[in-house]
């Protein structure tokens, strides 16, 4: 039971101590990188399925 305490007092004291910890704008920016990639990426997603969506109604006019 020991050994348990003796880890969550190191874990707490590595998360108070030893984690360097974003400033607000620093936070602000990532978040705002995050957000413009994953709408990139999301209407990269939507464009390829709406291409293969319209060439595979094509392909099946043909038959």
């Amino acid at each position: 039971m020991n050994k348990i305490a003796v880890y969550f007092r190191d874990s707490y004291k590595e998360l108070m101590e030893k984690v360097t910890w974003p400033t607000w704008a620093q936070l602000q920016q990532s978040t705002m990188i995050v957000l413009a990639a994953t709408l990139l990426f999301t209407a990269l997603v939507w464009v390829m399925d709406f291409a293969a969506g319209n060439l595979l109604k094509f392909v099946y006019k043909l038959f």
